[in-house]
This record gives structure tokens, C-alpha cells and sequence, in this order.
């Protein structure tokens, strides 16, 4: 499937829960959302999240 075609279909799902559930439930579908791409991009390796979770060293 192509990104277009993701996109769009992401775009959909988001206006018929806006539609359905109000602003309260689109902005979770959202912020869902978007921790689902930063899950799916770490997995795929094109994001990496080693730096993330080590945080600064003490020293």
C-alpha cells in the first residue's frame, strides 16, 4: 500500500471519529496515532529510539 494511500485512509478514520465522537475523541485518535507511527518507524529501524530511552548520562 502506498503512503497516499495510508494517508488517505488514515484521513478518513480521523474525520468520521471526529464526526462521531467529537473534538475530545479525534485529538486521541491522534495522539493514538501517532504513537502507533513512532512504534511502527522503530520497529521498521528508520527511527531509533536508543537515545531516547538511554537519556543523558550521569557523568
Amino acid at each position: 500500500m502506498s503512503p497516499a494511500v495510508t494517508g488517505l485512509l488514515v484521513g478518513l478514520l480521523l474525520a468520521l471519529v471526529a464526526a462521531l465522537g467529537g473534538f475530545g475523541y479525534f485529538l486521541l485518535a491522534v495522539v493514538l496515532g501517532a504513537v502507533g507511527w513512532v512504534v511502527g518507524a522503530a520497529v521498521d529501524g528508520k527511527l531509533d529510539l536508543a537515545a531516547v530511552v538511554r537519556g543523558r548520562g550521569r557523568g
